[in-house]
């Protein structure tokens, strides 16, 4: 079984927040985690993020892990023109690509209109990770594309459930399982005004919560992929 660990940077919680106490605190302790586990992850950075915290995508391209591109500002690609989506890709491009090369893509939200992959295309990304396997819309064929796709096997939130119903759905996911994480899930979200599903045990449980799917998965003898590993490795 492979499993591709993916982290989305991103301000705090969006459209709900636009603070960014995931990138300065929850991203230190997730990278420690990392380190001491010896998993390797695609961060999917936005622009915005590439261009204030420089240094922490610097730090984590030097220990080994994947960078990949995250739209500019976290807008959904589903409410942009062409031009706009255009122009979301171009410049989170070059905002990344000073630190690092970036084939890899996921658009914010999950939500990436067919109609835009050629932009990927043209912009020089291999690969698409925009699409859930738990959404309805994954279920429609995808149009003709050089794109490869790897869809994300669960919301981000089933990682952080109480064990007995978090390994309910972990021990139903086929290889490759894609797995998504934020910052922000690191940091105390408990008490903010948000949806249930972005604030329930948020903070150093969601970082031991992560750290028990990681030790779930290696008593399966997992093997831990970049994203791009796992498109050219895809059994």
């Amino acid at each position: 079984m492979k499993v591709l660990l993916t982290v989305d940077l991103e301000q705090d919680c969006p459209p709900y927040l636009d603070t960014f106490r995931g990138m300065e605190q929850g991203v230190h302790d997730l990278l420690t985690l990392l380190t001491d586990a010896a998993v390797p992850a695609t961060f999917f950075a936005t622009g915005v993020v590439a261009r204030r915290y420089p240094h922490t995508l610097a730090t984590l391209v030097a220990q080994g892990h994947e960078l990949g591109g995250h739209g500019d500002t976290h807008r959904s690609f589903t409410r942009l023109a062409a031009d706009q989506a255009n122009a979301e890709i171009a410049r989170s491009s070059e905002s990344l690509r000073r630190l690092a090369p970036v084939t890899a893509f996921r658009a914010p939200y999950l939500q990436f209109p067919d109609a835009y992959l050629p932009l990927l295309e043209q912009h020089g990304y291999r690969i698409d990770a925009s699409q859930a396997r738990y959404k309805l819309h994954a279920l429609r064929p995808s149009p003709p594309s050089r794109l490869q796709r790897l869809p994300a096997s669960v919301p981000s939130s089933v990682l952080r459930l109480p064990d007995p119903l978090r390994r309910l759905w972990l021990n139903r996911l086929a290889s490759p399982v894609v797995l998504f994480v934020h910052p922000w899930e690191f940091v105390d979200l408990r008490q903010e005004k948000l949806r249930l599903d972005c604030r329930f045990r948020t903070g150093s449980l969601a970082l031991e919560d992560l750290q028990h799917v990681i030790e779930h998965f290696k008593a399966k003898d997992a093997h831990f992929i970049t994203v791009s590993d796992g498109c050219r490795h895809p059994a």
